[in-house]
């Protein structure tokens, strides 16, 4: 899928949250990535082949 020089991370990538956006929906909460990933805003995954990659968004320290 990636076009792009040099190659964005593959979907099994550690970094695949790196590629290029192709398309994006924030009102829906949601965008594409270049690698096929579907990457929400709570920072949930869904990889190409099934697999669901729960959020892990930073813990927020207390005051």
């Amino acid at each position: 899928m990636c076009q792009h020089t040099p190659r964005c991370p593959s979907a099994d990538s550690p970094d695949r949250e790196a590629a290029h956006v192709v398309a994006a929906y924030p009102e829906q909460g949601w965008s594409l990535l270049c690698n096929a990933v579907l990457l929400f805003e709570d920072t949930g995954e869904l990889l190409p082949d099934g697999q669901i990659i729960t959020p892990h968004r930073p813990l927020v320290p207390t005051a």
